[in-house]
C-alpha cells in the first residue's frame, strides 16, 4: 500500500485550528494598543470659519478646498486622520446658514445637518472675534441631538484683546454645555495638538475603521474637480462668486510604458477632461478671460495640486459651458452631484 499523502484530504480539528492561530497572527496589527480609539467626527459651524483649513491642517495635507468666500465647500468630505493612538474620521460639511436663497443652499444645508447623524463628537468651530445668528442656528441644530459637542474657537490668534476671549467663552456656555472648549489657529497650526487629544478623549475604543494609510473615502475624480472649482474661484475674485460647478467628463490613467513607436520610457501619466458650469454668459467670459489668459492659469494651478495630490503627471483639459438656473434646479444639482 503506497504511503503516499492522499490530494484533497481534509484537515482535522487540531490543524485547522493552527491555520486559524497563523492567520490571526498574520493579519493582527499587534502595533495598536488595547485602548486604541476610533470614530467620527463632525466639523460644523457658519460659513467661512475655518473648517476646510482646519480639517485640512490636523490631517497636514489639503484635501478640502479653501478660499476666502463663504460657503466654498458645498459637500460632505471625510478626512481621515491616524497614529498611533486614533483614527479620527473627520465629516467636513457646508457652512450653515439661515438664508436658503436658491435650492443648492438648501441642500449644502442638508449636508451640513445630515453630518450630525451617527457621529461620535462634533466640533463645532466658530470665529474668535464674532457670534452671528448663523452661530445660534448651528447651536439649535447640534442640540437636538445626544452627541457630545467641543467648541474651537478658530482665529484666535487674531484677537487684539486676549482677555476679551473669556466673556465670548462665557457667552457660549450660557447657550450650550459643551464637553470642551478648544482656542485654536488652525491657518497657523497653534493649539492643534492639544485639540487632537480632546477628540481622542471622546472617541470610543475600537479598531480603525478605515485603512491607516487612507486619508479620504472620495475619488481622485471628485478632488480633481473640487481643485478645479477652488482654482477659478480664487482666481475670478468676487466676479463669479458661487455661480459655478465642475463636471468631470474623462478621467483616465495610463500605466508607465514603453512607447512602441520611439522604445522611450514613459512616465504614469492621467488625462482628465473637465467642463466648468456658470449660469450667464458674462460669467463664461469672466472665467476664461482676455484670449483665454485666466482659464490657462487655472489650468496650470489646477494641475500642480492635483500632480502634487495624486503623485503623477497629470494632463488636463477644461471647458467652459453655460447651464442657466442650474443651481436651482433639482435635476442639474441631482446629475452635477448635489
Amino acid at each position: 500500500m503506497s504511503n503516499a499523502p492522499q490530494e484533497n484530504q481534509p484537515l482535522d480539528n487540531e490543524s485547522n485550528e493552527a491555520i486559524d492561530a497563523l492567520l490571526d497572527s498574520f493579519f493582527e496589527d499587534e502595533s495598536l494598543p488595547e485602548d486604541y480609539r476610533a470614530g467620527y467626527v463632525a466639523i460644523v459651524g457658519r460659513p467661512n470659519v475655518g473648517k476646510s483649513t482646519l480639517m485640512n491642517h490636523m490631517l497636514g495635507q489639503k484635501l478640502s478646498i479653501t478660499s476666502r468666500k463663504p460657503q466654498t465647500t458645498r459637500h460632505r468630505i471625510h478626512g481621515i486622520l491616524s497614529n498611533e493612538e486614533m483614527q479620527a474620521v473627520f465629516v467636513d460639511t457646508p457652512g450653515i446658514h439661515s438664508n436658503e436663497v436658491r435650492l443648492i443652499n438648501e441642500r449644502m444645508n442638508k449636508a451640513a445637518f445630515s453630518a450630525l447623524v451617527d457621529v461620535d463628537l462634533v466640533l463645532f468651530v466658530v470665529d474668535g472675534e464674532q457670534w452671528r445668528e448663523d452661530d445660534l442656528l448651528t447651536l439649535e441644530k447640534i442640540g437636538e441631538t445626544d452627541t457630545p459637542v467641543v467648541l474651537v474657537i478658530n482665529k484666535a490668534d487674531t484677537i487684539k484683546d486676549k482677555g476679551s476671549i473669556l466673556p465670548l467663552i462665557e457667552t457660549y456656555h450660557e447657550n450650550f454645555d459643551f464637553a470642551d472648549i478648544v482656542p485654536v489657529s488652525a491657518l497657523k497650526n497653534q493649539n492643534l495638538e492639544r485639540l487632537q487629544q480632546v477628540i481622542r478623549s471622546h472617541l470610543p475604543q475600537g479598531a480603525p475603521i478605515y485603512d491607516t494609510e487612507q486619508i479620504t473615502d472620495r475619488s481622485e475624480r471628485f478632488l480633481a474637480s473640487e481643485i478645479i472649482r477652488e482654482k477659478i474661484m480664487r482666481q475670478s475674485g468676487d466676479e463669479v462668486p458661487y455661480d459655478l460647478t465642475v463636471q468631470i467628463d474623462e478621467f483616465k490613467d495610463e500605466p508607465a510604458h514603453i512607447d512602441p513607436k520611439t522604445g522611450r520610457k514613459r512616465k504614469a501619466v492621467t488625462f482628465i477632461d473637465a467642463t466648468i458650469f456658470v449660469e450667464r454668459n458674462g460669467q463664461k467670459a469672466i472665467i476664461i478671460g482676455d484670449k483665454g489668459s485666466r482659464i490657462k492659469q487655472v489650468g496650470i494651478a489646477a494641475r500642480e495640486d492635483m500632480e502634487a495630490l495624486f503623485e503623477r503627471k497629470i494632463m488636463l483639459n477644461l471647458w467652459v459651458k453655460v447651464k442657466q438656473g442650474w443651481s436651482d434646479d433639482a435635476r442639474a444639482l441631482t446629475s452635477l452631484g448635489y
